[in-house]
């Protein structure tokens, strides 16, 4: 018959219980890690309760590739706090000081100016058109702690696309042996 023959047959004599249980074990790893990460949205109560300093606009505060640990409470936000906000129309959160807060305390909402601690000017540049302020729903946290230079890695694969091949191609070849690893494993007759 020869080894795809015999490869066939030590497939169809596997028991279906083995097969189902390292199934389900591998999704439950994944499940887990998501709801690690959802966890941690509704702990924070941040859209994303972890980010990376991708531009020295910050310096010396935090540099580029530090990881920043965001929380958004119900307090309103102060002059002084590093806050991490999205504009319409870009993708990327920015990160920057609050220096001005317009409160309205009849609504109980506020508007905030930001700018980055190396920076000249405020960022109304940075802001959509026609926009002056940053409303609430623009804010995803303030940083409440960080981690110096660990976010590089996400850095260099944004920045170097060869890097990020390679890397993608390095784990293509660990997920087909962790394969064919796999499939000995379940049609060993141990």
């Amino acid at each position: 018959m020869g080894a795809y023959g015999d490869l066939v047959a030590s497939i169809k004599a596997t028991n279906f219980r083995h097969v189902a249980l390292q199934t389900i074990s591998l999704g439950m790893i994944v499940t887990s890690a998501l709801i690690i990460w959802k966890g941690l949205m509704c702990f924070t109560g941040s859209e994303s309760p972890v980010v990376v300093v991708l531009s020295g606009s910050m310096e010396p505060g935090f540099r580029r590739g530090d990881i920043l640990f965001l929380h958004m409470g119900k307090a309103p936000i102060r002059a002084g706090e590093i806050v991490v906000f999205h504009v319409d129309g870009r993708d990327i959160p920015i990160v920057h000081r609050v220096i001005k807060v317009h409160e309205n305390i009849e609504k109980g909402d506020y508007e905030v100016l930001t700018k980055g601690d190396n920076n000249t000017g405020d960022d109304r540049l940075l802001y959509a058109a026609n926009q002056l302020w940053l409303q609430r729903q623009h804010i995803m946290g303030r940083a409440v702690g960080f981690l110096p230079y660990v976010g590089w890695v996400t850095i260099i694969m944004t920045e170097k696309p060869y890097i990020k091949l390679t890397l993608q191609l390095l784990l293509c070849v660990q997920y087909f042996l962790i394969g064919v690893l796999g499939l000995l494993v379940i049609t060993s007759k141990d």
